[in-house]
């Protein structure tokens, strides 16, 4: 299998710009937001955690729609991408540390126990996804709930032939994720949410262009010229439309909660 490039240089890097390439829709970030909130069940008692939080995007969201008592702990390996997180000591606690971190109890979090968990997209970044998964689910309460949330393991977004075989290549598939956290002790079962987007091609192959998948960053500037060109040539239109479809992955732990 072809190997990845180095994910914390490309995060690193894309940092100052992350939220731009994201929010390309004012609706996505408290659309996805209250999904992952429903999934997970929140409400305001909850100690929760963001693993793979980047900028704070979807956390800072949840927050306001939760307003949860304690902090949502945001945690990444990316100082640059933590530090975007506006400053919000009532809200949010980012943390700098790796889901393997957290799992393997390298670091002191400031809850003894979980009771929600959630990692958005980040899960086709770990070495042992058994293992980490299993690290993760130790650390929830009674009750306690993760989601991983993921793209599927193939994907109709207007991308050059490359990146999309390349994709399917890469991608985990969410069917393994839930035999993960079964293997961790916890009931898990798989569904599925999507929405429909609209984004003007230029801002999309802008998008593309700064890799703004993680996938994209394998490919060298050559090639992805190359397949921007491929891409105009695909799509005249000058506004995309596609599904984005994302696997909702949410294992629980019996017991009663808090």
């Amino acid at each position: 299998m072809r190997q990845r490039s180095d994910t914390g240089a490309h995060y690193e890097a894309l940092a100052g710009e992350y939220d731009e390439l994201w929010v390309y829709r004012p609706e996505y970030v408290p659309w996805m937001s209250a999904r992952i909130a429903e999934a997970l069940r929140l409400g305001v008692g909850d100690r929760v955690a963001d693993i793979g939080t980047g900028t704070g995007l979807f956390a800072q969201e949840i927050a306001r729609q939760v307003r949860p008592r304690q902090p949502i702990l945001c945690v990444d390996p990316s100082q640059a991408m933590l530090s975007q997180i506006a400053p919000s000591p009532d809200t949010l606690t980012p943390l700098l540390a790796s889901a393997e971190d957290v799992a393997e109890r390298r670091v002191t979090l400031p809850y003894d126990q979980l009771d929600a968990v959630f990692m958005k997209e980040s899960v086709h970044h770990l070495a042992d996804q058994a293992g980490t998964l299993r690290g993760l689910a130790d650390w929830l309460a009674p009750g306690g709930r993760l989601l991983v949330v993921m793209l599927p393991t193939t994907i109709q977004y207007p991308l050059f032939q490359a990146a999309l075989d390349r994709f399917e290549e890469l991608q985990p598939d969410p069917a393994d994720i839930v035999e993960h956290l079964r293997a961790a002790g916890l009931e898990a079962d798989l569904g599925y949410v999507e929405h429909e987007l609209r984004i003007d091609k230029e801002r999309y192959l802008r998008m593309v262009r700064a890799r703004y998948m993680s996938l994209l960053s394998t490919f060298s500037d050559g090639e992805m010229e190359g397949g921007l060109e491929e891409m105009r040539a695909a799509h005249p239109e000058a506004v995309l439309t596609f599904p984005d479809r994302f696997a909702f992955v949410l294992g629980e732990r019996r017991g009663e909660g808090r």
